[in-house]
């Protein structure tokens, strides 16, 4: 978590923007953790995940917690942040049926450019970039027409759309709100080249982990970070390389955007 956060940062001044850490901090939704609260968090083992539905009742209960993408996605339409940066969004898992992540409701319906590697390797591909079509939700990649695997460059499903510069997404963006469209400009980046990993190699991790998560009887809120862990073993760690990787490179980009959306135009 700290490599994570320290590169995640460094990524978004490198770009000339200021970098905004989204959390709920003793019961308080904050926007932007400041350094002493980001360290208090860093030292901590066990912080729950937060996601928009738990909101009200981390706030409630005065509680710590580190926000999802939906839920960063409900503070920074609350708070008016245009660009948000992860590793990878949430979607439609392979199994069990019916198990949509609360990301994609988030993207329809909040205003703001999202950066990310694509949807996280573990879950349906295809069954997700359909179910963004459905909700509207443009998906654009960053030089490229293809959607990413998350640790892999390329999975042959095509976006909707392409940019080739973060000042082409900030008129796409600019275009986009003018329209009154509600949701997200999902902005999907490939792993740095360095850092990707061999897709065949990754397909039989994702294989290994859906057998090993079926076996456990593993569902619901456990199942994504039990197949994160069990691809991490099955590559070696270096499916956790490729993600840190990916973060900087996301949070520049976001950084990159955020400056041209600043701009006067």
């Amino acid at each position: 978590n700290r490599e994570a956060a320290d590169r995640m940062l460094r990524g978004v001044r490198a770009s000339g923007a200021v970098p905004a850490v989204t959390a709920v901090a003793r019961g308080t939704p904050t926007l932007s953790l400041e350094p002493a609260e980001l360290e208090r968090f860093l030292a901590r083992t066990g912080v729950r995940k937060v996601s928009a539905r738990d909101l009200a009742g981390a706030v409630v209960a005065g509680a710590d917690g580190a926000t999802t993408v939906a839920a960063s996605l409900a503070l920074a339409r609350l708070g008016g942040v245009p660009v948000f940066a992860t590793g990878g969004i949430g979607g439609v898992h392979r199994e069990p049926a019916l198990d949509e992540s609360a990301d994609l409701v988030e993207l329809a319906r909040t205003p703001i450019v999202v950066v990310c590697a694509g949807a996280k390797s573990i879950l349906d591909l295809p069954g997700t970039l359909e179910r963004l079509e459905t909700l509207g939700v443009p998906v654009i990649g960053y030089r490229t027409g293809e959607l990413p695997g998350f640790f892999t460059v390329s999975t042959g499903l095509p976006t909707s759309g392409r940019a080739e510069s973060a000042a082409e997404v900030a008129a796409l963006f600019r275009a986009h709100l003018a329209l009154g469209r509600p949701g997200a400009l999902l902005v999907v980046q490939p792993p740095p080249a360095g850092a990707a990993l061999p897709a065949e190699l990754v397909t039989g991790a994702v294989t290994e982990a859906l057998a090993a998560a079926r076996g456990e009887g593993v569902r619901g809120a456990a199942l994504t970070p039990f197949l994160l862990a069990a691809v991490e073993r099955a590559t070696g760690g270096r499916s956790l390389a490729a993600n840190l990787a990916l973060l900087e490179a996301n949070a520049r980009l976001a950084g990159e955007i955020a400056v041209e959306l600043a701009r006067p135009g």
